[in-house]
């Protein structure tokens, strides 16, 4: 679940990445445009890439952030319940090594 969630975040942050880079690439091509119209829509369209960025940027660090939270959570249960999850690991590796042995 964990892995889904991170690869649709990653997905999210390519795909907006490239909106970002072909939003540049037209705002090349308008800039050899003249006039009132092709002036509004250069500054409309470096407004909603400035949006933007500042958008993926707050995303790129609220994922950061909640990454070291759990870290931080996780580092903490494990301190604080060692011996039990000493226990856990040593039960689901049994476990595990039960369902993949030869039982001939």
């Amino acid at each position: 679940m964990a892995r889904i969630v991170k690869d649709s975040k990653d997905k999210l942050i390519k795909d907006f990445h490239s909106v970002i880079s072909d939003t540049e690439e037209l705002m090349k091509s308008v800039s050899n445009e003249s006039g009132g119209t092709a002036q509004a829509l250069r500054t409309k369209i470096e407004e909603n890439l400035k949006q933007a960025r500042e958008y993926l940027e707050d995303f790129e660090d609220s994922v950061i952030d909640r990454s070291r939270t759990a870290a931080r959570a996780t580092d903490e249960y494990v301190h604080e319940n060692a011996w039990q999850t000493i226990g856990l690991a040593i039960g689901v590796g049994i476990l595990i090594g039960y369902l993949i042995s030869d039982r001939d």
